[in-house]
């Protein structure tokens, strides 16, 4: 929040304040004009082209389009997917555009919402070379836990002999071909209407272990040339009961969990231009309570044999170990604990050539591997680092860890290697009087849980783990969150998200960042990994202009003032979570609606988060402590940013309230 200075001068602070009230206003004309422009956008089209449902009245209506390129009669599928390519997203107004490719065969796609619960599809496909394969298709993806019991109805269907089928009664293996203009699919309390502007050759397939049937229309034959192209459209109709069912929402305040610090931020400095003023703003307008930095490491010894430290202290330190310890100091001053990360090793470190790293991606293999000849060499040189930011910089590094070396991003670990260099960094900095301590996994995502088991089984590395840490980005189900979770009890240290977020590919399409599909999936991982996980702090990646959750002012070509994002009002409400808090047990009676509550019990403050994926409805929340009588009520949404939107008073221990259609809504209690 800027917060105008008093001066003596009135004339001069009323020209301020109309300068101030200027801006405001400019802000929010342009903040509206976003939001206006997406009032009717429902179809949420994920940046690969996966178009994943349509909302109607905030309730997403589910299925799953991708874009299929069928080879060997079905044995080989490619499709599109999340981190399978490398795709373009673009919107304008009403319109998503994704442009990508598979293979040989390019797609453009462009999704228009045209009336409520109405979406038109058109698709252009071209080869850029003779391509043997035997066919291209657009498929949708019907859930069995949807449509298991539903009908599908062709259109105009030419070529079966009857005019539909049970989906139940379709089996792994058949391959149902058909010709029609369309299928219109009813299941439940909810119908989906599927028109071809052709009548078009489609199949219906169970395949395996996906739980759900595939429907495929045609877009392009078998053995294409180069240069032959198509283009098809199809007109998506949802429709349903909308469920607007009361809520019931349990809390359990007298048995309190682990204890939550807060929301954290990861700070690696990568765009001179624009990351100041994210940083500025991020750190002046929400409370942060973690930090995680870069130890560039490569910069601070890249001779080996050059003391690193003489070398600082006679002003040769370079620039961007300065601008990291600089970037350190300033969370520490604001009484944050700091972790450091590398990313990267100086080349008398490693075993090959430092390019390695990024020379066999292609085919799977990342990073590089520590020398070990060099291990107490490179045991030196990072407590060097740590001991530097000490003396120099004041602060006392909470805690080290090489970034996804489980993945090799870029120094690459065994799990077995993890366990000795914990042992080994943790003896040797304890020897200088560092307290500085390891982070366990620091892992590139949830499904590499099994990289830390080697550490967990090995005692001695336990007394150097100041906390259990994994990145966010895949793989977060509810069974494999439960296992970090049990991994933090067992060793009786903290959970942390190391690096917070859905989708690590995302800097390839960066409008995404500023669709409300994104802001809401993000907030409902938060959501549940804090009622699963009850984690230290969940560190967002990041508060810069990587992944930004501002626009504007050059941020990835954006232009205009800086402006805050549906991403931002989503943390700086979940940042709202009073201090020192404990994680209170809560049940939901509804899926679809996902729950985390703090207290700090001491104080008597508490704050629940809900996430409610659906559409309007009442809410009631029980086992409110004593000596709370009422909450303010907060949403974030496509169309609010933390805005209160009323009070809830609370009557023997419970409150009830409307929880609003697909947003995030906050209860913060007031004595």
């Amino acid at each position: 929040m800027l917060i105008m200075k008093k001066t003596a001068r009135l004339k001069s602070s009323n020209i301020k304040s109309i300068r101030y009230i200027y801006l405001i206003l400019l802000s929010i004309v342009l903040i509206s004009s976003v939001n206006i422009s997406r009032l009717s956008a429902q179809t949420e089209v994920m940046a690969w082209s996966n178009i994943t449902g349509i909302r109607v009245d905030g309730q997403l209506m589910e299925f799953e389009s991708s874009l299929r390129v069928i080879s060997a009669n079905w044995l080989n599928i490619n499709s599109t997917g999340r981190e399978k390519q490398r795709p373009k997203y673009d919107r304008e107004g009403n319109k998503q555009t994704v442009i990508t490719k598979i293979g040989a065969i390019n797609f453009t796609q462009l999704v228009e919402d045209i009336d409520k619960g109405i979406t038109k599809v058109t698709i252009n496909v071209s080869s850029e070379a003779d391509t043997i394969i035997d066919v291209v298709y657009f498929s949708i993806y019907l859930p069995d836990i949807i449509y298991a019991g539903g009908t599908m109805n062709f259109k105009n269907c030419t070529s079966t002999g009857k005019s539909g089928l049970q989906l139940s009664s379709i089996k792994a293996g058949d391959n149902i071909k058909a010709s029609s203009k369309g299928v219109i699919i009813e299941a439940g309390k909810m119908k989906l209407d599927i028109g071809f502007d052709i009548s078009n050759v489609l199949y219906i397939r169970r395949e395996k272990e996906e739980g759900g049937i595939q429907l495929y229309t045609k877009l392009m034959g078998s053995k294409i040339k180069k240069g032959a192209s198509t283009r098809r459209v199809f007109t998506i109709k949802t429709s349903g009961e909308i469920d607007h069912s009361e809520v019931e929402i349990a809390l359990d305040s007298r048995n309190p969990g682990r204890k939550f610090d807060g929301l954290g931020g990861n700070f690696r400095l990568q765009n001179p231009t624009t990351d100041p003023q994210v940083i500025d703003y991020c750190l002046d307008n929400m409370r942060v309570a973690w930090g995680r930095v870069e130890m560039p490491w490569g910069f601070w010894h890249p001779d080996e044999n050059t003391d690193p430290i003489a070398a600082a202290e006679s002003g040769k330190i370079n620039p961007r170990v300065d601008a990291a310890m600089l970037m350190a100091q300033r969370l520490a001053k604001k009484g944050m604990p700091v972790i450091i990360s590398d990313w990267s090793a100086p080349a008398w470190a490693i075993l090959g050539d430092p390019r390695e790293a990024f020379r066999n991606r292609s085919r799977g293999i990342y990073g590089y591997q520590l020398n070990p000849d060099k291990t107490e060499k490179i045991y030196k040189s990072i407590g060097d680092y740590i001991q530097y930011m000490k003396d120099n910089y004041g602060v006392e590094t909470s805690m080290f860890s090489f970034n996804e070396s489980d993945l090799g991003i870029n120094v690459r670990h065994t799990g077995k290697e993890h366990a000795e260099f914990i042992k080994g960094l943790g003896d040797h900095l304890a020897k200088r009087g560092l307290a500085t301590k390891l982070l366990l996994g620091d892992n590139s995502d949830a499904t590499t849980y099994d990289f830390i088991l080697p550490s967990m089984n090995d005692p001695e590395t336990h007394k150097y783990i100041g906390a259990v840490s994994f990145h966010s980005w895949r793989g977060c189900t509810d069974e494999t969150l439960k296992k970090w979770a049990g991994a933090a009890k067992e060793l009786n240290v903290p959970l942390l998200v190391g690096e917070g977020s859905t989708d690590a590919a995302a800097w390839n399409y960066p409008e995404i960042f500023s669709e409300e599909s994104f802001a809401f999936y993000e907030i409902n991982l938060y959501t549940r990994i804090l009622s699963i996980c009850e984690p230290l702090s969940i560190l967002q990646w990041q508060l810069t202009a990587d992944y930004s959750v501002m626009t504007g002012a050059g941020i990835f070509g954006t232009q205009g003032p800086l402006v805050p994002t549906q991403r931002f009002w989503n943390l700086k409400q979940l940042a709202s979570t009073p201090s020192e808090s404990f994680a209170i047990p809560v049940k939901c009676s509804k899926d679809g609606i996902n729950c985390a509550a703090f207290g700090n019990i001491a104080r008597g403050e508490y704050a629940l988060h809900i996430v409610n994926n659906g559409a309007e409805r009442k809410a009631v929340i029980t086992g409110i402590p004593q000596g709370i009588t009422n909450f303010d009520i907060f949403v974030t949404d496509k169309t609010k940013g933390m805005e209160k939107v009323g009070e809830a008073k609370v009557s023997e221990g419970k409150i009830a309230f409307t929880l609003e259609k697909a947003g995030f809504i906050t209860l913060i209690s007031k004595k």
